[in-house]
């Protein structure tokens, strides 16, 4: 069975496309092809998967991504795990509309248009899972970072919806709709940051230290497997216990 990862050339992404590789087929996304190029030569067996690259800032080629959703993988499609997203941290004040327009367009719209191609893909065979990769900034908010939280409220609040359409559009379903929203994990983007903003996030944080991406893909995994066919519309988080 197939398991759609968007943005999956790196980080939480690519950690997941490595814990998934040995249990499913894997569909890896990426704007451009030559970006999945490491992880493509890291993988075990890429015969058992394949590529399906977009700029989902691009209207058409989100489009297009979409269309190939329902038109090639509507036999045999498991899971869409929606992690593609970024962030432009900035002062509102100071942020260009396109930087805003770019940030819903990525993060909100492409995850929604995304996962309404999968829905009809999975209503029809009453069985599948979305997984939306959210984020603790859209409960609890930070500075700079107004609109990424507002996109990632927005994804959390559209995964609790679509799981309650799930079950009213059909009576009996094994349709899965679960947002995993993410605390502060030790990716290339966060090693950016410099330590002394380090040691004050992990003063926040009970456990006193950063996730790793591997121990996100590992819940993830849990969430595709049968142990876990009970949760739904749930926003899971994986944040250390920040406060």
């Amino acid at each position: 069975m197939k398991v759609i990862i968007t943005g999956a050339s790196r980080g939480i992404g690519k950690a997941i496309a490595l814990k998934l590789q040995d249990t499913h087929s894997l569909v890896l996304h990426a704007s451009r092809d030559e970006n999945l190029e490491t992880l493509w030569n890291e993988l075990k067996n890429n015969k058992n998967h394949e590529k399906l690259c977009a700029d989902f800032s691009n209207a058409e080629e989100l489009k297009n991504f979409c269309r190939a959703v329902k038109k090639n993988y509507s036999k045999d499609l498991y899971c869409v795990i929606n992690n593609a997203g970024i962030t432009i941290d900035k002062a509102l004040i100071y942020q260009p509309e396109d930087e805003i327009d770019r940030m819903l367009q990525l993060n909100l719209k492409a995850p929604i248009m995304i996962s309404k191609a999968a829905f009809k893909v999975f209503h029809s065979k009453k069985k599948g899972i979305i997984i939306n990769i959210s984020s603790v900034i859209g409960e609890l908010g930070n500075a700079f970072q107004s609109v990424y939280a507002a996109t990632k409220a927005g994804l959390t609040g559209f995964t609790k919806s679509l799981a309650r359409e799930a079950g009213e559009l059909s009576e009996t379903n094994n349709l899965r709709i679960i947002s995993v929203s993410l605390g502060y994990i030790e990716t290339g983007m966060t090693k950016k940051i410099p330590e002394s903003f380090k040691a004050k996030y992990k003063s926040h944080i009970p456990l006193k230290r950063l996730g790793q991406a591997s121990e996100v893909a590992g819940v993830i995994a849990f969430l595709l497997s049968d142990e876990a066919s009970y949760i739904n519309g749930s926003d899971i988080k994986i944040n250390g216990g920040i406060i």
